[in-house]
């Protein structure tokens, strides 16, 4: 009692000592079955393939988010929604650049008829006419469409993430079970079933367990704020995509009116015909002059 009393306060300074700890561990390697072993490996790649993802998307976001600030910036500084695609910069990585690039490329294209870059395009964008709004309709949708895209890649590679939060648990609970019955297994046919028996292969069964938590938690953690961030991402695009297309509409959208002065020049409305009075058979001079009726026969009497 007393030299247990000794043990523990020297022992004590960190909750447990790590060579305690790393001697549980190598215990539990080495009584572990080929079973445990297998899942063992499989956690450990799940685990890499996890991490790389973790830091890659977090690496990914932070570059986003840095250029998306540029950008936006120097877009709002600029005079005209076009002068940006004019200029030639360019912004790495910037999921607003991609959907203005986008929207640019097709605007472009309904002012000119061609995305090639010339004197002619240049010149036709120094005074920019306006489109209509079928013409416009199509740069919004050539916006979507990268919204959508850049949403997917975004998300891509997610789902290791996700498997390795909802299998790895279970991947772990595998080892162990299939190490437990093993465990029984041998003292079943050795007919001895103290404590110094099963202690090593239950260690064994449970490391498996064990390191499948380690690799979950991690990756749960990591795509909750991988979810929430890209969903944040996601609408924020979506809000420039509409400042974009607003610019645009106030910019080079041309009204109603403007549209149909042009439609009148090339294809005037004939006059419609005057109604020309219809001919009448001559009738005879003699219906013209009808003599009037005889009076009733009271009015001949009187």
């Amino acid at each position: 009692m007393g030299s247990t009393l000794l043990i523990f306060p020297a022992a004590a300074p960190g909750l447990v000592p790590t060579p305690v700890l790393a001697d549980g561990i190598l215990f539990a390697l080495q009584h572990a079955n080929w079973a445990g072993h297998l899942v063992l490996l499989l956690l450990a790649l799940g685990s890499i393939f996890s991490w790389s993802v973790m830091i890659s998307k977090f690496l990914q976001i932070r570059t986003v988010r840095r250029q998306n600030a540029a950008f936006l910036k120097r877009f709002r500084a600029s005079r005209t929604p076009m002068a940006l695609a004019m200029s030639g910069e360019t912004f790495p990585g910037s999921t607003y650049f991609e959907v203005y690039e986008a929207g640019a490329r097709e605007m472009i294209f309904q002012m000119t008829g061609t995305t090639t870059w010339d004197e002619r395009t240049m010149a036709i964008l120094a005074r920019p006419p306006r489109i209509s709004s079928v013409a416009m309709s199509s740069v919004r949708s050539a916006m979507e469409r990268t919204v959508s895209e850049q949403a997917l890649r975004l998300e891509d590679r997610m789902i290791l993430l996700a498997t390795a939060v909802s299998g790895a648990p279970f991947l772990g609970l595998l080892g162990t079970v299939w190490g437990v019955m093993d465990t029984f297994s041998d003292i079943a046919q050795k007919g001895n079933a103290s404590l110094a028996t099963m202690a090593p292969g239950v260690s064994g069964a449970l490391i498996t367990t064990v390191t499948g938590l380690l690799v979950a938690i991690p990756a749960m953690f990591g795509y909750n704020f991988l979810v929430v961030t890209v969903r944040r991402l996601t609408v924020e695009m979506d809000n420039f995509a509409a400042e974009l297309a607003s610019s645009f509409d106030h910019r080079h959208l041309r009204s109603d009116a403007q549209a149909a002065a042009p439609a009148a020049q090339q294809h005037p409305q004939h006059a419609a015909p005057q109604a020309h009075p219809q001919a009448h058979p001559q009738q005879h001079p003699a219906e013209h002059h009808r003599h009037p009726a005889a009076p009733p026969a009271r009015e001949r009497q009187g």
